[in-house]
Formats: C-alpha cells, structure tokens, sequence
C-alpha cells in the first residue's frame, strides 16, 4: 500500500488549478467543474476537488491542510519564496530558521498552506 494522492477540498477546482499551474509551472491531467488533477512527481499526485461534491461532507469550512515541498539549500528556498511573490502568491510566513530546517509558508487561494523547506544539514 502506499499513499499517493494528496486530495484538497476547494471551491473553485479551475481557479485553484489556476494557482497551482501558476506556482508549480504543471499543466493539470484532469479539469472538470467538480476536478482538478496534478501530477507532483513520479509518485505523487494532487486533487483539487470541488468542496460541495464530496462525500461524506467536508467538516473544515476553508483550508486547513499542508503540502511540504522540499529543496535542497537556502539558496533555493530564497529564490521560490521571491517567485512566490511575484506571482501573487499570498506568504503566511517569511523565510525562517525553525526546528527542521529552513523554511517559509504560502498559501493557495482556499487557505491550504503551502510550506517550502530544506532540512538542517543541506
């Protein structure tokens, strides 16, 4: 068994493709009114799905969720958190030393929290 689907409940799954094309530069497998489908890496897929049509019932009104993307080096964390904010992005946190490593958060149009990292040690 393995996990490899990441599933958001959204509102708008285009405008929220939207975005995501935008920050990650992918086109989407799937579009549909209620659909949206990314492919992340060889093993890793994102759902955007349209809040009013899962079942059972979302219980979050909005957000809540957090997707990790790891990079290698300040560096790199640097340059996505300044491309980030040229494309719009809104930034909950500011590029930060913290416990696990390097890191700074945005954040997608429904309030899923999109945190960029590099471990200590890279």
């Amino acid at each position: 068994m393995k996990a490899d689907y990441i599933l958001l409940a959204v509102d708008n799954p285009a405008e929220s493709a939207n975005f995501y094309q935008l920050v990650f530069g992918a086109t989407p497998l799937e579009l549909s009114p209620g659909f949206a489908l990314f492919e992340m890496n060889e093993t890793t897929k994102l759902g955007l799905w349209a809040r009013k049509n899962i079942e059972p019932k979302v219980i979050v009104d909005a957000g809540g969720s957090e997707i990790a993307i790891s990079v290698e080096g300040r560096e790199s964390v640097d340059s996505l958190h300044s491309e980030w904010i040229r494309k719009g992005v809104t930034i909950l946190q500011e590029p930060v030393a913290m416990d696990f490593g390097y890191t700074f958060t945005g954040s997608d149009p429904d309030g899923h929290r999109l945190r960029v990292f590099t471990p200590d040690g890279i």
